[in-house]
């Protein structure tokens, strides 16, 4: 069987309809198409002079990697050849959609048991982010999500976090604790001081307030560190 993904060059006239990607996707289910028929079939229609399996090729190659997809702006996808503002804007909102899906799967009360499971809860939209967010978790006395907020974005700085803003969103919640999170855009999750001491801040201030610390995530590229499990609370 001659696949499109074989060829990218081929204008889809030159292609047995029943390789075609809309139609394979039909006979054959979603997961049969590569990552190449998908964007096609997103993108629809080519030009006059390419197929749009070529232009979905491009994309490709523009990007390297697929998951690299999430990180593209308008701009970067209406600069590629072939590529209008309609087209773009399509690409755009399917990227969209997929991370908002992935995000639901695991939003819905979801019970945080361990380090692992605040990670798997988090990684999915953290991992991915380039700037520093600081999240933080509101959980019920079962440890079920009640709320996920993001307090901050940019360099964390303990001048800037204010364990206050923390703290009246957990009461406002009726949160009987807390998880702190935060990404580091070079991937590396390896705490810094200034981390260690945000995080003691914030753990005296719930001693106070009778709302516990549970761990502070630090997220990097899909790996984590729990400052909990490294002894810095």
């Amino acid at each position: 069987m001659t696949t499109t993904a074989e060829f990218p060059s081929l204008m889809l006239r030159d292609v047995h309809a029943d390789e075609r990607p809309r139609e394979r996707l039909i006979r054959q289910g979603v997961q049969s198409l590569s990552n190449q028929e998908l964007i096609a079939i997103l993108l629809r229609t080519g030009t006059k002079k390419e197929s749009v399996l070529t232009i979905a090729n491009r994309v490709l190659k523009e990007f390297e990697k697929i998951h690299e997809l999430k990180h593209a702006t308008f701009e970067e996808i209406v600069s590629i050849r072939g590529i209008g503002e309609a087209k773009a804007a399509q690409l755009l909102a399917a990227i969209e959609l997929g991370r908002r899906l992935a995000q639901k799967q695991v939003d819905s009360r979801f019970t945080i048991r361990s380090p692992q499971d605040a990670a798997t809860f988090l990684i999915p939209e953290m991992s991915s982010l380039q700037q520093e967010h600081f999240v933080v978790l509101f959980l019920n006395v079962k440890n079920q999500v009640l709320h996920k907020q993001t307090i901050f974005i940019g360099s964390l700085n303990s001048s800037i976090v204010h364990p206050r803003e923390i703290y009246r969103e957990a009461v406002k919640r009726s949160a009987a604790s807390i998880i702190c999170a935060h990404n580091h855009p070079s991937g590396v999750p390896s705490p810094s001081p200034e981390d260690i001491d945000v995080t003691k801040r914030i753990q005296e201030a719930g001693f106070i307030m009778g709302i516990d610390l549970i761990d502070h995530i630090i997220i990097g590229d899909h790996q984590f560190i729990s400052l909990k499990e490294k002894g810095y609370m």
